[in-house]
């Protein structure tokens, strides 16, 4: 009694052949019969280790090949039932592939965000991040670049910065920031104030000789401190001014701050409201180290900053890519450029004329997404000396 050894690539041919083992071209079968008389199998498939697997046998004459015949194609089968099993154990150990909402670092509540911001906690800048992310974990900061700094040097994982203010305008130190770092714009945040009256507990608003704040709360609470008569000292945090009346019990000074920094400080609230205009609002900006992907399922932003040649109609020329597409610009801000502040353009005998070389911000509604913002952008390049992207983000409403 004796064995004939013989070697079947897969298939149904019972010499050679290849065989489709679950629809997967990448995969290769190999059957043999060994010298101990048992059945072996080779199986490789794609890029995966190979997997190999035997079984024993029963010898029979070499005149009864259709018993060998089926005895061994039912060792095989099994085989490849046992092997197919431990491929499929083995495939869905693996990672799924990442999709679209898996770039995001974050959940969309916020949680385990690090946001840094210029100012105190109870700060109105701490308020528009918990607005943005209500549950992180704020970072304050002593100035805008040092909330900035935090997010390159991995301190925080965003940084939220005014950027204006509906009553005291544009805030241009944060605009030459904007181009100085080169953290990309990811969301924006526009934050209604409710200014209020702060005191030690006892002290009524009557008693107050002075009030403290920063100099834009200060100003828009004109008409209230006005009635009082007192006087008014310039902090550079509104939740820094709270935080100093507070801790050296000053019960000659009120404070201009928000109803949370009174709770922080354990100040009371003297009055509520007390702002000029009832619809003030700030617009804040979320700064991070990556950008996000634009989308085209809700209504998103773009920021960019460029610069042009001077001449007639340049700006014109500028500004028509983006109308010539119906596509609307929601800010224009001009800065003169630190590095280069002056062009002179004529410099014959009669002496040279100069001009300020600008820096020109814009927003508009569009995502960069869109067919119609991407050639927009194209016709814009062809004429402007420097174009930046400054970011790509969802429209904030007003909460």
């Amino acid at each position: 009694m004796a064995l004939k050894a013989m070697v079947a690539f897969g298939g149904s041919s019972p010499h050679y052949g290849w065989k489709d083992l679950g629809s997967k071209p990448s995969e290769f079968a190999l059957s043999w019969i060994n010298g101990s008389g048992e059945v072996c199998k080779w199986i490789r498939f794609g890029g995966f280790s190979s997997f190999s697997a035997c079984r024993a046998i029963r010898s029979v004459e070499d005149g009864n090949t259709s018993k060998r015949g089926t005895e061994l194609q039912r060792v095989i089968e099994q085989t490849g039932n046992d092997v197919s099993m431990r491929l499929q154990k083995d495939l869905s150990s693996l990672p799924k592939p990442l999709s679209v909402s898996d770039l995001s670092s974050t959940a969309d509540d916020g949680s385990k965000v690090r946001i840094s911001f210029k100012g105190f906690p109870g700060s109105y800048s701490e308020d528009a991040a918990l607005k943005a992310y209500p549950k992180c974990e704020t970072v304050p900061c002593n100035e805008f670049e040092d909330a900035i700094k935090a997010v390159e040097l991995w301190l925080a994982d965003k940084a939220v910065l005014p950027i204006e203010n509906s009553l005291g305008g544009s805030i241009h130190r944060n605009y030459d920031l904007l181009l100085r770092h080169r953290l990309h714009i990811v969301g924006e945040v526009q934050l209604a104030f409710n200014l209020c009256l702060l005191a030690l507990p006892g002290v009524r608003a009557e008693y107050l000789k002075r009030v403290i704040s920063h100099p834009q709360a200060l100003s828009s609470s004109d008409i209230l401190l006005s009635k009082l008569g007192v006087a008014r000292e310039n902090m550079d945090d509104t939740a820094g001014a709270a935080q100093y009346v507070a801790s050296n019990g000053l019960r000659d000074a009120g404070v201009v701050a928000s109803a949370r920094a009174a709770e922080i400080y354990g100040l009371n609230i003297l009055a509520e409201g007390i702002q000029d205009d009832s619809d003030t609002v700030t617009r804040f900006l979320v700064l991070a180290r990556d950008p996000i992907i634009p989308r085209t399922n809700k209504p998103f932003k773009t920021s960019i900053v460029f610069t042009l040649d001077e001449g007639p109609g340049v700006l014109f020329k500028a500004l028509a890519v983006f109308a010539l597409r119906d596509i609307n610009l929601t800010k224009i801000e001009s800065r003169p450029q630190r590095k280069r502040p002056l062009r002179v353009v004529d410099d014959s005998d009669t002496g040279s004329a100069k001009y300020f070389d600008y820096l020109f911000y814009i927003d508009f509604e569009a995502s960069m997404a869109e067919p119609r913002a991407q050639t927009a952008l194209g016709h814009l390049q062809e004429f402007a000396t420097f174009l930046r992207i400054l970011g790509c983000y969802a429209m904030e409403t007003i909460l």
